[in-house]
């Protein structure tokens, strides 16, 4: 597994050991090269990652280099961001925004799981 700081790239290969048999929760950022809102998200990403160490893992999907993850979730729109807890889904937030928003997705998706 390739390891930036504290966000996971995940492939097709890494995806059910890294994702569904992990745990902690994850959560997973489906990304392109090609996206300009996934590049503005990143950085939020990987704050995420450093500022959640421990209690979640954050995780990169390339929807270009894993179409079938992509297609199994149902991603239509990039960046598509997805909370994982005990290898299903438990919450999804669609589209760029801060990365206080994201952990307030977070928190409150945990709560209520």
């Amino acid at each position: 597994m390739e390891q930036t700081s504290a966000v996971a790239h995940v492939t097709s290969k890494t995806w059910e050991s890294e994702v569904l048999k992990s745990d902690v929760p994850v959560f997973v950022d489906f990304w392109a090269e090609w996206c300009g809102p996934c590049r503005m998200v990143g950085p939020a990403v990987e704050q995420i990652g450093k500022l959640m160490q421990g209690k979640i893992k954050v995780a990169k999907v390339n929807v270009d280099e894993n179409q079938e993850i992509a297609m199994k979730y149902g991603i239509q729109s990039i960046p598509s961001l997805l909370l994982f807890k005990g290898g299903n889904e438990i919450g999804r937030t669609i589209g760029a925004m801060p990365k206080e928003s994201y952990l307030k997705f977070i928190e409150s998706t945990l709560a209520k799981a």
